[in-house]
């Protein structure tokens, strides 16, 4: 994992300024791909925002039927990407209803394997993201995991597939910014916001409008510049959003 040591500004956590003591502070920023420092302006950086549709929730045994990444620099998508991949099982009838794709539409697509080591190049050099990180990620990960695809010798693996690699999340972001909304859809989040999202559920759709709510967002004040920060802040968030959901269940 990679840790970064940043020279603090002599502010704690709750942006509270404490003059005098900046040079006794060191804050431990983990997370960050080592492709960049914790002081890049974080949508300066190439960032690779993915989404998956898929024959199920679970990611230990459903599997991906469709992948989107669209990467996005400064605001602007730079490059998109889709694959139709057949998941060697049905696609479940309530999968279809969501998503629309059904197995008619992937009867001649490739397995996962077969075109891996394209969306491990389309990731390559980028900040991986995802709106519900969690959710993709697990999905991508476990499907690298079963295609058993090994590392180019001598080449680091693309930043969204090292486990120690922190995605950024527009989710996570939403839910603070829009705090007073009802639904954090991606949909409704876009939106609010202006976002095109012309095909919901379908994966280089959702992709691109996510990558467009996450640039949006992020002119928010609340939202750090800086890569590091970022990261930094969007764990305290995600700490604090998941213990007020588990208050919620309970």
């Amino acid at each position: 994992m990679k840790a970064v040591a940043s020279d603090a500004c002599g502010c704690f956590p709750t942006g509270r300024h404490y003059p005098g003591i900046a040079h006794l502070l060191k804050v431990v920023i983990r997370g960050i791909a080592e492709e960049f420092t914790a002081d890049d302006i974080w949508d300066e950086i190439p960032i690779a925002l993915l989404d998956v549709e898929t024959t199920g929730v679970d990611a230990s045994s459903a599997r991906v039927i469709e992948v989107g990444i669209a990467v996005g620099k400064k605001g602007v998508v730079i490059a998109r990407y889709n694959w139709l991949i057949h998941p060697g099982c049905p696609i479940p009838e309530d999968s279809s209803a969501i998503h629309g794709i059904k197995d008619a539409d992937v009867a001649s697509s490739p397995r996962f394997e077969k075109i891996a080591h394209e969306i491990r190049t389309a990731l390559e050099g980028c900040v991986p993201a995802a709106y519900n990180a969690q959710f993709d990620r697990a999905f991508i990960h476990n499907e690298f995991a079963r295609a058993n695809i090994a590392p180019i010798a001598g080449v680091a693996n693309s930043p969204g597939l090292r486990r120690e690699v922190d995605w950024l999340d527009p989710l996570v972001w939403a839910r603070d910014i829009q705090s007073g909304e009802r639904s954090r859809t991606l949909g409704d989040v876009a939106a609010r916001l202006g976002v095109k999202l012309e095909q919901a559920h379908r994966a280089s759709d959702d992709a691109e409008a996510a990558l467009m709510v996450l640039f949006a967002l992020g002119r928010d004040p609340r939202v750090p510049r800086s890569y590091g920060a970022l990261v930094q802040e969007q764990r305290r968030l995600g700490l604090l959003q998941a213990d007020e959901r588990r208050r919620w269940k309970s």
